[in-house]
């Protein structure tokens, strides 16, 4: 079949897209795909926080491993997830799977990086009170340093979460789902307004994620701590697209 020239995006192409009520019934409209998107990126940061805030909090209590967060984080931004996409297909087929595995290497080094950044960032007296008071070093860890460590370890979360948001639109291209599939499709048939508006979904998705952050970000971290964030510090990964300069003992 032979596809003809690409029409001119305008508003009004949009508006009559999202207005088109076939693109919001059925397997292949806007609340599936929507749905498709959220669980993929939501199980695949699940993963990732699993793996890399406990790692973070241990070698952050310690004092030890900032080489291997440092590491950890260079590595994940020199390989590109979509060769890590490439990779996975052959070895686990295509589908949601190889997407999964290329977005929890993705949002692993923002999370072990700002774990390991909030936690180190505890004061020592901090922690030698509430040794002093008797408690032990878990105690102490979810008490004293958890708490404080809790805004830069939430600024992680938010950090992978964009990108895994933005990326998960390579699922698409591994014959899966989610609001890449909007953008593929799109560009298969040189539509691009329908790209432009699986576009705009995406962005969408990625402002309501900001939006509860910023909510999360005020019920769960007090004033005090939120007015104290610009001290000088450990610069974390959403802070500086550049290498991190962290505490080099192991």
């Amino acid at each position: 079949m032979t596809v003809g020239p690409a029409a001119a995006v305008t508003l009004g192409g949009v508006a009559r897209w999202f207005g088109d009520g076939a693109h919001w019934r059925g397997s292949d409209g806007i609340p599936h795909r929507l749905a498709e998107h959220v669980a993929l990126c939501g199980l695949s940061l699940l993963v990732a926080a699993a793996v890399a805030v406990p790692v973070g909090v241990w070698l952050g209590h310690l004092r030890r491993g900032g080489v291997v967060a440092q590491n950890v984080a260079n590595i994940g931004r020199a390989i590109p997830s979509f060769a890590i996409l490439v990779v996975a297909v052959p070895l686990v087929g295509i589908g949601s799977r190889p997407a999964q595995i290329a977005l929890v290497a993705l949002a692993i080094p923002p999370l072990l990086t700002n774990t390991y950044v909030g936690m180190i960032t505890v004061d020592d007296d901090v922690r030698d009170a509430a040794q002093g008071m008797g408690m032990t070093g878990l105690q102490t860890v979810l008490r004293a340093e958890l708490p404080l460590a809790g805004p830069l370890i939430l600024a992680g979360l938010r950090t992978a979460t964009f990108q895994v948001i933005a990326t998960a639109t390579l699922a698409a291209e591994v014959a899966w789902g989610g609001l890449g599939r909007f953008i593929v499709d799109g560009l298969a048939v040189r539509d691009d307004t329908e790209v432009v508006c699986g576009s705009l979904l995406v962005i969408a998705l990625a402002l309501a994620a900001e939006a509860g952050f910023a909510l999360v970000r005020r019920l769960l971290v007090p004033a005090a701590l939120r007015r104290t964030e610009g001290s000088p510090r450990p610069q974390p990964l959403e802070e500086s697209t550049h290498a991190i300069r962290l505490d080099p003992a192991a």
